[in-house]
């Protein structure tokens, strides 16, 4: 015997408006003139705005640099026929800090009366990509790591020798001004040995302890302000609600430290710096979710970050400074993946934040 399905006659109890505020993915309704029409929950979060300011007013009102999105909303206008486009960058007017990352559908709508409507679905891809560039990072970190544990192996051998040959000679050298040289030898050897060994990174296991985060941040803040030039304001700015984490403290401070430096070195003479913390619920950092992390953040509004280093930027040797080592960052990054942690940075000129993520909790 047929069953009736009750699943139509269930709809009916439900506001179509109420059903579309409940899905996840964004939905927006323009007219023939770009205007917002209507737009739902999920959509009004992620653009950052509320639907009755939307409504009547031009959509490129509420998104910065959106010159693509707006090429796109024109061209299905005028061909009348759907678009989608992958990953595409916009920023909200009402949270300019915040890009995000859509995969934009659009759909055009032909009334007989009120014209061609757009209908726009947006999906946020953002947390997906910042998952997969951690994920690819993590894996290129691994390689490049065994790469230059072997090369220091390789080079810290011959390092040896000339050094235990410069003493040596030392030994039976009896002018003052030649046993100069071979203080110069041995000097330069134990700096290539230092060299190679930071390279290498840490070979210890962190010793975590509980501490709050803000105490590191305080230590490194002091140490920043002594090296900092006069010119060079650097602001803090905390959340108090953070709680104490399993952290190493001396790995987490040099590494703290190791961005901080760079910020340093960043703004020069004269510019601003700023240490942030936040709490973040919900974070993966690659393959682990983490109920609770905090975000430690370095701003500096120097000229930010070359496009040719950004995808290198924290492997050994990579710099864009001609006296730099390119270490500070494969370090640090090395300290707080040891920690379970992170390093990322977004960057654009006058505005670069490199955020370390350290877990506050245990892993789901």
């Amino acid at each position: 015997m047929a069953v009736e399905s009750n699943f139509p006659s269930a709809l009916s109890h439900f506001d179509p408006a109420d059903l579309l505020d409940a899905l996840s993915t964004g939905i927006v309704m323009l007219d023939a003139q770009l205007c917002a029409i209507y737009a739902n929950v999920a959509a009004q979060d992620l653009l950052a705005f509320s639907l009755n300011q939307a409504r009547g007013r031009p959509f490129g009102d509420f998104l910065q640099d959106s010159n693509g999105l707006h090429g796109i909303l024109r061209r299905a206008l005028q061909t009348g026929e759907g678009i989608a486009d992958r990953e595409l960058v916009v920023r909200p007017i009402g949270a300019p800090r915040d890009a995000r990352i859509l995969d934009v559908t659009i759909t055009p709508l032909a009334g007989q009366v009120t014209g061609t409507h757009l209908l726009l679905e947006l999906a946020d891809t953002t947390q997906r990509q910042r998952i997969s560039r951690e994920n690819d990072l993590l894996a290129r970190l691994d390689g490049s790591r065994l790469m230059i544990r072997q090369l220091a192996h390789e080079i810290k051998n011959p390092l040896g020798g000339l050094r235990g040959a410069a003493q040596l000679l030392e030994r039976e050298l009896q002018e003052a001004g030649l046993k100069e040289y071979t203080r110069v030898i041995i000097g330069e050897a134990d700096r290539l040995t230092a060299l190679v060994d930071s390279m290498a990174g840490p070979s210890r296991a962190p010793q975590k302890v509980h501490i709050n985060v803000h105490e590191i941040c305080e230590h490194v803040y002091h140490l920043l302000r002594a090296e900092a030039r006069n010119a060079v304001v650097i602001e803090r700015d905390y959340d108090p609600s953070l709680p104490d984490s399993m952290l190493d403290r001396h790995q987490t401070i040099q590494a703290l430290l190791n961005v901080a430096r760079n910020a340093l070195q960043a703004v020069g003479d004269g510019g601003q710096i700023t240490l942030r913390t936040r709490a973040l619920t919900n974070v993966s950092i690659g393959p682990a979710r983490h109920k609770l992390v905090a975000s430690v953040e370095v701003e500096d509004d120097g000229p930010g970050v070359p496009d040719e280093l950004r995808s290198s930027i924290f492997y050994p040797l990579v710099t864009g400074r001609a006296n730099g080592t390119g270490l500070g960052l494969a370090v640090a990054q090395e300290l707080v993946t040891r920690n379970g942690g992170i390093i990322e940075f977004v960057s654009e000129p006058k505005r670069t934040i490199f955020t370390l993520l350290l877990p506050l909790g245990e892993s789901s």
